[in-house]
């Protein structure tokens, strides 16, 4: 099978955001997503909004970007349709947030959404898809050739557990403490086609490997490869999958920046015959886990031999060694947030602050509804040691 892969301009970039509708009297999450996208795509061909859809639950808007060429530009056009988004919720009594699980609702009382595409999902997947009340944050970058997609792709394995660490914001599910910093990494990864991708040697390789993926009916297309990072032939990107869904739109733009300057990077190194280092599957494999487990507290392992660094110390140098790049790309800004985003305490740790504090789990879903409101974070996690 031949996949054509739509070249893209050198790092352009796209972001996709999915939202959870919740009720503004219980705080659970509300199956509204097809009356507010039918509200949103009045006046719009097809009564369809081109950049809000449905996903799996009707608890879920996605909110998705035009192509973009900068993080500033990506930004401001993911805040324009979510504030047409919140004034359709609000007008219903519901409100939006972003986290890569509610805290307390059952994922058994989520209706799914009436595309078809889904029903088939869960048809075939039955309970690992019920379950999929989970939200995340996906993040594509333009390369120019099919075989730089694949090497970048590779490349990106070694950061896996940077993004992961600052985007986990799912410690909570259906009321319980998980004692994970991302529960939903773990959740998804039931899927077949979900979490650590495959590495592969070239185009042809993936031509080959999707080939016979369709052959031995493992997928029906190639839309059914959920990796945590993924060529996409038809955008000619690269797609980052593996965060959590993040509460604040600075968080977004933290992640996309550094996204972006990753693969500008690697991209750059590639016209200089610099292949990007790919770690050993077990090293990748690990290094997830570590960051599921303990967010930004993790220690992760830096060579063959497995020595070990923390994940906070490896993402500051990681963010001060890209700074040149952002500066090209004009998000030197948004690069240097990573910082500010690990010293308030990513997401889960911001939840569990309130938990210890005193709080319930309907003031954590409060919390939540006044990050993606306000773009403030709500209880600040001072860095340890400070």
């Amino acid at each position: 099978m031949r996949i054509e892969f739509n070249a893209s301009d050198r790092a352009s970039l796209g972001i996709e955001m999915e939202l959870e509708v919740v009720d503004l009297v219980s705080r659970e999450l509300v199956g509204a997503a097809g009356e507010l996208l039918a509200d949103m795509g009045r006046g719009h061909p097809g009564g369809e909004h081109p950049k809000a859809k449905h996903e799996l639950f009707e608890s879920t808007v996605e909110i998705i970007t035009g192509v973009c060429a900068d993080v500033a530009e990506a930004r401001a056009d993911l805040e324009t349709t979510l504030a047409e988004l919140a004034g359709h919720a609000a007008a219903r009594g519901a409100g939006l947030i972003c986290s890569g699980s509610h805290p307390f609702t059952d994922w058994a009382t989520q209706q799914v959404s009436p595309n078809p595409r889904y029903h088939q999902l869960v048809q075939e997947m039955q309970w690992l898809a019920r379950r999929l009340a989970i939200f995340g944050i996906h993040v594509h970058v333009g390369v120019r050739s099919a075989e730089k997609a694949i090497a970048i792709a590779n490349g990106l394995c070694a950061y896996l557990p940077h993004f992961l660490a600052i985007s986990a914001s799912s410690p909570y599910w259906m009321g319980e403490d998980t004692g994970l910093a991302s529960a939903r990494s773990k959740v998804f990864e039931s899927l077949p086609m979900a979490g650590l991708p495959h590495l592969l040697n070239d185009w042809q390789e993936f031509e080959g490997f999707m080939t016979t993926l369709v052959r031995s009916k493992a997928i029906t297309s190639i839309r059914e490869v959920w990796w945590d990072i993924r060529p996409h032939p038809d955008f000619g990107t690269v797609e980052l999958r593996v965060c959590d869904g993040v509460p604040r739109l600075s968080e977004v733009a933290a992640l996309a920046a550094l996204a972006q300057c990753l693969v500008e990077s690697m991209d750059a190194g590639l016209d200089m015959g610099l292949v990007p280092a790919v770690p050993r599957a077990w090293i990748i494999r690990e290094n997830k886990w570590k960051a599921a487990r303990y967010g930004m507290e993790a220690e992760i392992i830096v060579d063959d031999e497995g020595d070990l660094r923390p994940l906070r110390e490896v993402t500051g140098e990681l963010v001060d060694r890209l700074a040149p790049v952002a500066r090209r790309l004009g998000c030197e800004a948004e690069l240097a947030s990573v910082a500010a985003v690990i010293d308030q305490g990513p997401s889960y740790a911001r939840q569990r602050a309130l938990v210890a504090s005193g709080s319930s789990l309907v003031d954590v879903v409060d919390a939540l509804l006044s990050e993606l409101r306000t773009d403030r974070p709500v209880a600040p996690v001072p860095v340890p040691g400070t």
